[in-house]
Parts: structure tokens; C-alpha cells; sequence
């Protein structure tokens, strides 16, 4: 019966990959819909963000004239949408690596154990360490970038994001070990 009731949740998440409309002879399911409605979503919490940490005291401008004040409500509905765009991508990325339902339960379950004990020593790291909030807004730029891209059926090759992130992570390393030497010798 569970096996049954897992399977039909797999072939409707199948058929969010099913065109819905078409524009421009360019077809549109619900996933490329959510892929970039997310990455939008992405670019611009990122670009406020960067905004803010650029210029924290800013006067009225067009990134800023229209913000009211956030409420708990706005931050979780906000949490919630980006794990929902983040978990269909990851279903649905699961649903075509493998025709193992558990095999797919196993992966996702995996994912979210790992963030949530990640989470604390992760925030820690980036606490000591605020250089690292700029280069992390900046992957949530080029992430989202990349989820419109996949909507819009333009296919980025991962291995190009990937080597992108590891070489400016490498570099942010770098300049954190001479900044620690520099404060040391200080």
C-alpha cells in the first residue's frame, strides 16, 4: 500500500516536467515555471542583500523605496517557498537518476540530515569569518542565474558552476590565510 501511495507521488512529480504552455515555440512545465520563479527569487534577495552590505545606511533609491518593514510571517513564508522550489528540483532531479523509489527516499532524507546538522558549525564559520557572506551571495546569484537559465531551457553545464564556486572559494581562502597572518605579524 505505502508503495503504491510512494509511486503515485513520483509519477505526479513526473508530470510537473510536462509542458503546460508554450511561448516562442519554447514549452513551459510547472518545473521550469518554479525553477524560475525560485532563481528570481534568488537574484533578488542576493542583489538586496549585497545592496545592504555595500551600503549599509542607504537613502531612498529604487532598491529601497518600496521595502516595507519584514515581518516573522514574511521571513518564513519566504523560508518555505525556497525550500519547496529547492525540494521539487531535488525530487524530481532523484526521479530521474534512479526508478528506485526508496533509493530516492534515501537521497533526499540524506540531503536534509546533512543540512541540518551542517546548519550550527556552518553559521559559525561564517560568523568569524564575514568575507565569506560576499562570496556566498554572490553563489546565490550565480545559483539563481542558473535556475532561470534551466527554466528558460537553456541548460548550464554543472561542471562549469561547480568549477566557478571551487575556484572562488579558493581564492577567499587564500586571502582569509593571509589576513590571518597580516593580524598575527600586526
Amino acid at each position: 500500500m505505502l508503495r503504491l501511495a510512494l509511486l503515485g507521488t513520483v509519477a505526479y512529480i513526473v508530470k510537473l516536467t510536462q509542458p503546460v504552455f508554450t511561448v516562442l515555440e519554447q514549452p513551459f512545465s510547472w518545473r521550469d515555471m518554479i525553477l524560475i520563479a525560485g532563481g528570481l527569487f534568488l537574484v533578488w534577495k542576493a542583489t538586496l542583500e549585497i545592496h545592504h552590505r555595500v551600503d549599509p545606511e542607504p537613502g531612498p533609491d529604487a532598491l529601497n523605496a518600496a521595502i516595507p518593514a519584514v515581518s516573522i510571517a514574511a521571513v518564513v513564508g519566504q523560508i518555505l517557498v525556497l525550500d519547496v522550489v529547492f525540494s521539487i528540483d531535488s525530487i524530481i532531479t532523484a526521479v530521474g537518476m534512479t526508478e528506485h523509489v526508496p533509493i530516492m527516499f534515501i537521497a533526499v532524507i540524506a540531503a536534509v540530515v546533512t543540512m541540518l546538522l551542517a546548519a550550527d558549525p556552518l553559521s559559525n564559520f561564517i560568523e568569524a569569518n564575514p568575507t565569506i557572506v560576499m562570496l556566498a551571495l554572490g553563489f546565490l546569484l550565480l545559483i539563481g542565474t542558473t535556475l532561470i537559465a534551466d527554466g528558460f531551457g537553456a541548460h548550464v553545464p554543472k561542471g562549469y558552476i561547480y568549477a566557478a564556486m571551487a575556484f572562488s572559494a579558493l581564492v577567499e581562502g587564500l586571502n582569509m590565510i593571509a589576513r590571518r597572518k597580516r593580524f598575527r605579524a600586526g
